[in-house]
């Protein structure tokens, strides 16, 4: 019986030790995005519909 890993699954190859305050500290150095600012969560609510959309027209034309 094997048991399909969906994307995000924990497949045991992650370097990283542990929690979210870890990303946190990955960050390049030249990160420089105001992740505070209005107009940046507005731009990635932009991008993620789009790409949704594509998402969407990749699985339509496939079937």
């Amino acid at each position: 019986m094997s048991e399909r890993q969906g994307p995000g699954a924990d497949t045991g190859t992650d370097k990283a030790s542990g929690g979210q305050d870890d990303s946190k500290s990955n960050l390049p150095e030249d990160f420089d995005i105001d992740m505070e600012n209005p107009e940046t969560e507005k731009a990635a609510v932009a991008i993620q519909s789009q790409f949704r959309k594509y998402q969407k027209k990749k699985r339509d034309e496939k079937s």
